[in-house]
């Protein structure tokens, strides 16, 4: 609806599309050639006399009088950037007068949308603000705004409503006094435009709260005074109202839709209610102290509370008070705490949660409170009385004759309320001692007695029956058993009881996922006061020090942990990560783990758990090791991020394990062997990680592959005695190069030689054997072709080739043993990480019985580990046994070697720390086979080079390696 008008005729077609705001694009409109810059004054002249010919609008000089028009506001601006007579004759001759009258005259919508087109384009394009006021002056602008325009047509509501924000986008404290007139108090920009704030078309809905949000940022206090006193109830209200009610659309969109069929509605309405707190929250960043007031009170005493809150107990359908169902009701809630940060509003809601019951809900206390006060607060869900536009009328000055109703949109098919016997006895609301009261006395045909809405005390809830935890001289213990609500029995906390139940999950996650993310973001507010939390021992983000955790809270979800430890559990993993989370942030104080060993145990039997489920997946094919590999590397690329998982609309539905919903694997349950296996990998991953958080302990066996351990581009290596095929390098863009090929015992490496020193070699390519292809070319013997994909980050990703080359020989014999040692080294290196998995899951591990084609001799055992992982970090960098050469001969190989020394020297490797740099580095173990065979190697000084674009790394070759090395 907003895009160009059929009837804007002109040239430009088939070029690239210009904004309808644009200069450019009224140039490009307009039918008449450009005026001579050198008479703009003459040609505004001729425009002017134009328009006192043709007063009256006809069919004949229609077009005639909307080209004038587009002129004029050419000239006008051009004026504005060149020369200042122009608005001077503009305003000499009151030539705005002649648009009104053309409005006036109701000439048609073609007219109508080519004036409201062209005044956008003028108010957009004005820079100066004296020909600002100029075009400002006389009242004229405002007496557009209140035209009756026809907005059942949605190209001239789409016009109106977009005039009505670029005219909002020039609001100061200045120019706010055009607009806002304080005698007559009227300020039509503001209240015309709020009269759409539901209208059906999502872009109008928008313009509104961005006219809103420029008005209120406008700092004129009679001007604020006048929307506080005359439009913030009835807008609120109504405002609110209307969330409510999508809201309650919303939740019978999840009742409905068991069978996740209208995914598309249910994304759209969770995306509107998460506009509407983004709106809210705008409003009350704004920091307008009465007006975030009556906000706050509409919020809590007509929302938040009697619909979100209440819904959290009462889930009978057939009571008076409307309600929404639990998920819901949690879902929306955790919403409000992640995006709201306002104190007053996010205190007073948390204090009802954490601490409220349902007398704040019973006709009983609102009587009572009747009784004590002339103020009574209403906490129900309830329709305004009045529309907002009879609001708005009704509001008007006293005595003023009662303007009639503008056709609007909103009259179609809606009921006329009789008009019943009302009065405006609103006065200005008194600002006390941090409270502000404003009431609307209004009176019905059945009842007389006044209805006022109550302004909460700021930074609580008044009239609220709540208990209060006495902080003082209590043990830790009686704090957890305060917080759990046992040992005080006359305490009724039915809010927070249901959160603990939630925690259940015997049968699934679907209100724990909920739960979690409630008290995730609500411990995440930077606007709740830390003591409210403190209370039932939920710690805020950055608390402070302490000695003591919630027990029951912390049992709930260790209890969640072990189910999802179990073979048929039913827990997400978004429930279990999250879980994590929240045990983290409550037994830590001060990067300190405080958790008592009886839970830590618990913990400990959770993590066992895990391991047991998923041996029963251990596998020796391909596909385990990609996955195991592949989920580490996914879980700590994309950490959970609550904000976007409280956007996604499908968490609402009930879980399912189905992927042809298109719903993401963390956030469902799994479906069929490979997802079971990457579920159980997943988490194995994250109770290892939370138990060696807990016990602050470093990993020290993930991930299977370090970046600092591999061998890089540009690294220099001595190459001396090292086993080398030449080759030349055709790449798929055709470009050859000629290289030599070494083989790792994880890695395949194309280098070349270094010109500064013989034997040593420049490292262009690295790649590890796991993830390379080989296969031979059929019309040539000598050939391999050579594909090396890129780790992928998530399992769905397609694999991307970061080398897809062919590999020519100096003949079939070297093309063979080419193939052999990288097919027996993607083999082995494959074999040797799955039996570093094998270790972390306490399973036997298979003696090898052969590395790179040579065998091991009988005292090998079966805790052969690659040389480049363990071990390194426990010895320095100036140990000159550190430095030795990656690519070993045939008869000295480097595996073989860290076999023996670990069988003899470490009889438990497996817990040794890994390396954290990339020294590349065998470990004690080759210190001591070096030592064995020769004594002067210990004593050589390692070869160390400076790196050449970028970092290089140099591996000296003892003396006792120095036989038995060749070249191929």
């Amino acid at each position: 609806m907003f895009g160009r008008s059929r009837s804007w005729v002109g040239g430009g077609h088939g070029k690239a599309a210009r904004s309808i705001h644009s200069l450019d694009h009224l140039k490009m409109s307009s039918g008449q050639t450009q005026f001579p810059e050198a008479m703009p004054r003459s040609w505004l002249q001729y425009m002017y006399h134009v328009l006192t010919k043709n007063t009256t609008v006809t069919d004949h000089n229609r077009n005639l009088l909307v080209e004038t028009i587009r002129s004029i506001t050419e000239i006008l601006i051009w004026g504005d950037q060149n020369d200042s007579s122009v608005f001077d004759f503009f305003l000499e001759k009151n030539m705005f007068v002649f648009f009104l009258n053309i409005l006036r005259q109701k000439s048609g919508r073609y007219v109508c949308v080519q004036l409201l087109q062209t005044l956008n384009i003028l108010f957009e394009n004005i820079s100066h603000e004296t020909s600002l006021y100029y075009l400002l002056s006389n009242n004229y602008v405002n007496s557009i705004i209140v035209h009756k325009f026809d907005f059942s047509d949605e190209e001239i509501m789409a016009y109106y409503i977009s005039f009505l924000k670029t005219l909002s986008l020039k609001l100061n404290n200045h120019t706010v006094h055009f607009f806002y007139n304080e005698h007559t108090n009227d300020f039509a920009l503001y209240t015309e435009a709020i009269k759409f704030f539901n209208h059906p078309e999502s872009m109008v809905r928008i313009a509104v709260r961005t006219i809103t949000l420029n008005v209120y940022k406008v700092d004129n206090q009679p001007m604020l005074h006048y929307i506080r006193d005359k439009t913030a109830v009835p807008y609120f209200s109504n405002l609110v109202w209307f969330i409510g009610s999508h809201v309650i659309e919303l939740d019978n969109c999840v009742q409905t839709d068991e069978e996740h069929r209208n995914r598309g509605k249910l994304s759209d309405l969770v995306a509107e209610h998460l506009d509407h707190l983004h709106y809210l929250n705008d409003i009350l960043i704004i920091n307008c102290e009465f007006l975030n007031d009556v906000l706050t009170d509409h919020l809590l005493n007509r929302l938040f509370l009697p619909l979100y809150v209440y819904s959290l107990v009462n889930q009978d359908k057939g009571g008076e008070r409307p309600k929404i169902s639990l998920q819901v009701s949690l879902y929306l809630l955790s919403q409000v705490f992640l995006i709201i940060h306002y104190a007053p509003l996010v205190n007073s809601l948390a204090e009802v949660i954490l601490n409220g019951d349902l007398s704040v809900f019973s006709s009983k206390v609102e009587q009572d409170v009747q009784k004590n006060s002339a103020k009574s607060s209403i906490r129900c869900f309830i329709k305004p009385t009045e529309t907002l536009e009879r609001s708005l009328e009704i509001n008007k000055q006293k005595g003023k004759k009662r303007v009639q109703k503008r056709p609007n949109y909103k009259n179609v098919g809606e009921e006329d309320e009789e008009e019943r016997g009302s009065e405006d006895n609103q006065d200005d609301l008194d600002k006390t001692k941090g409270t502000e009261t404003s009431s609307k006395s209004i009176r019905t045909s059945s009842e007389n007695e006044e209805i006022e809405m109550v302004i909460m005390e700021r930074c609580k809830l008044s009239e609220l029956p709540i208990s209060t935890v006495t902080e003082q001289n209590t043990t830790d213990e009686e704090k957890s058993a305060a917080a759990s609500g046992n040992e005080i029995t006359n305490w009724n906390r039915p809010f927070l009881d249901m959160v603990y139940n939630a925690l259940d999950c015997a049968e699934d996650d679907y209100y724990a996922l909920f739960v979690l993310c409630l008290l995730y973001a609500m411990s995440h507010n930077k606007g709740i006061d830390p003591v409210k939390l403190e209370r039932i021992q939920l710690p805020a983000q950055h608390a402070e020090e302490r000695n003591s955790y919630n027990h029951v809270l912390a049992e709930g979800l260790i209890r969640i942990m072990n189910y999802a430890a179990q073979p048929d559990g039913k827990i997400r993993l978004a429930t279990l990560e999250l879980g994590c989370l929240l045990l983290k942030q409550l037994v830590f104080s001060r990067n300190n783990s405080i958790i008592k060993d009886v839970h830590l145990a618990c913990l400990e039997g959770a993590r066992e758990e895990s391991v047991h489920l998923l041996r029963r997946f251990y596998k020796g094919e391909e596909i385990f090791l990609d996955m195991f590999e592949d989920e580490y590397r996914s879980m700590t690329i994309k950490p959970m991020n609550v904000e976007y998982l409280m956007m996604d609309a499908s968490i609402l539905l009930p879980p399912t394990g189905t992927p042809l919903t298109g719903i993401d694997f963390v956030k469902r349950l799994p479906c069929g062997d490979v997802e079971r296996t990457r579920r159980a990998i997943r988490v194995f991953f994250m109770l290892r990680s939370l138990s060696l958080h807990l016990q602050d302990e470093p990993e020290t066996q993930l991930p299977l592959t370090r970046e600092g351990d591999l061998i890089k581009a540009d690294d220099v290596l001595d190459l001396n005695n090292s086993d080398l095929i030449a080759c030349t390098v055709i790449t798929k863009d055709g470009g050859q190069v000629q290289r030599f090929l070494a083989v790792d015992i994880y890695q395949m490496s194309l280098v070349e030689p270094d010109v500064a020193r013989l034997g040593w070699g420049v490292v262009k390519f690295a790649g590890l054997l796991q993830d390379m292809q080989v296969t031979g070319v059929e019309d040539d013997s000598r050939a391999l072709n050579i594909i090396i994909h890129k780790p992928a980050s998530s399992p769905h990703s397609k694999p991307f080739p970061i080398l897809q080359a062919t590999f020519i020989f100096s003949d079939h014999i070297r093309c063979i043993i080419a193939k052999q040692r990288l097919a027996k080294g993607r083999i082995q290196a494959r074999r040797m990480k799955m039996q570093r998995i094998a270790v972390l899951l306490d399973l036997p591990v298979q003696p090898s019985t052969e590395i790179m084609g040579f065998g091991h001799s009988s005292s090998a055992t079966a805790q052969h580990l690659p040389f480049r992982f363990y071990d390194q970090s426990r010895r320095g960098s100036s140990d000159p046994t550190v430095q030795r050469s990656v690519f070993a001969s045939v008869d000295k190989v480097p595996g073989f070697a860290v076999a023996q020394c670990i069988n003899q020297h470490n009889p438990s490797p497996l817990s040794s720390p890994s390396p954290s740099g990339g020294s590349g580095s065998t470990g004690r173990c080759d210190s001591v086979a070096a030592s064995s065979a020769s004594a002067p190697s210990a004593a050589q000084s390692p070869s160390v080079r400076s790196g050449r674009k970028g970092r290089r790394r140099v591996f000296s070759l003892s003396e006792a390696d120095s036989h038995g090395g060749h070249w191929v």
